[in-house]
């Protein structure tokens, strides 16, 4: 028996969802996304059954992009749930009929204390949608289950709000990359949102000599610090970078007897701590360097990275 044609029509149906949500969005979104902004508190999402899960993962998404955010089952609510709430706060409801009869409980609530409320429902007349300050209406479709039953193309399509409605606070809020990694320090996510700065030899690591320092001198804090470079510091700047291939380069009878400013490569490649391990990566690999320092914006060396630690970060 082939399947495919069935979950063909099945995905077609979802996305003809998604592409009508899309263009019913309005007044009612930027109203809904003017309330978060506005909030003082927190984003409590809820929503019962298969709604609850796509509740539990809108707040999931909003609180790593920046607006804080839990979820509240509203069953739970009528039972001590609702201390979760509080003044400041705002509810984000779910449910395509309107009429989930749990979610009256925490709906009265919201109300009594002057807790707003955004509404995702298929039907601005129900009980959901006339509790709520703002209504965004699903497009009224059927759901993609054969059946007619079981939540399909609804639960898609509040998916996609809950997505549009994380995203366009991280917008609004300057959400940058650097606090994206503050939420995912760990994982695959974590290692590509680093920085140099955060990978860097710092301190009693750094090797550094000045313009005039003997030759010898200079390898010998070279190979104490053991990390195949050293910068050459004039003014509290870098002027430049004495490295491995510097040295096999200059290699002959007289080089003990020059001072390190006449072995060194002046304007060395460089980065701000600031900058992604990734990027940081990229370059070196293209410019076949495996080491560089990292400068403060004036110039000052403030630690050294070297490709190995990027790629053992898994940048």
């Amino acid at each position: 028996m082939d399947h495919v044609p069935g979950a063909r029509a099945v995905i077609l149906s979802e996305a003809e969802g998604l592409r009508l949500l899309a263009d019913s969005l309005g007044d009612s979104f930027n109203r809904a996304v003017g309330l978060a902004l506005a909030a003082k508190g927190r984003i409590a999402v809820t929503g019962m059954g298969k709604s609850g899960h796509v509740a539990r993962k809108a707040a999931a998404t909003l609180a790593s992009t920046g607006s804080p955010a839990f979820f509240i089952h509203p069953a739970e609510a009528a039972h001590g749930d609702l201390g979760m709430l509080g003044a400041g706060d705002l509810l984000v409801a779910f449910s395509n009929s309107g009429e989930t009869g749990e979610l009256s409980v925490i709906l009265v609530f919201c109300a009594r204390h002057g807790i707003p409320v955004i509404g995702v429902t298929s039907n601005p007349e129900s009980l959901l949608g006339t509790h709520s300050d703002v209504v965004v209406r699903l497009p009224g479709l059927s759901e993609a289950c054969p059946l007619g039953c079981a939540p399909t193309t609804s639960t898609t399509m509040m998916m996609a709000f809950g997505d549009a409605l994380a995203l366009s606070l991280l917008s609004a809020r300057g959400f940058t990359a650097e606090d994206f990694l503050r939420y995912h320090p760990g994982g695959k996510l974590g290692s590509r949102l680093m920085t140099v700065g955060d990978l860097m030899h710092t301190g009693e690591r750094l090797p550094l000599a000045q313009p005039d320092t003997p030759m010898g001198e200079a390898i010998m804090e070279m190979s104490g610090k053991r990390l195949g470079c050293l910068g050459i510091v004039e003014g509290g700047r870098l002027a430049g970078i004495i490295t491995d291939g510097d040295l096999r380069r200059h290699m002959g009878p007289r080089l003990l007897e020059s001072r390190a400013s006449d072995v060194m490569t002046r304007n060395p490649v460089s980065f701000g701590p600031g900058t992604m391990a990734a990027k940081a990566l990229a370059s070196m690999r293209e410019r076949g360097i495996t080491n560089a320092f990292v400068l403060a914006q004036g110039g000052e060396p403030l630690g050294v990275i070297h490709i190995h630690d990027l790629l053992a970060a898994g940048a």
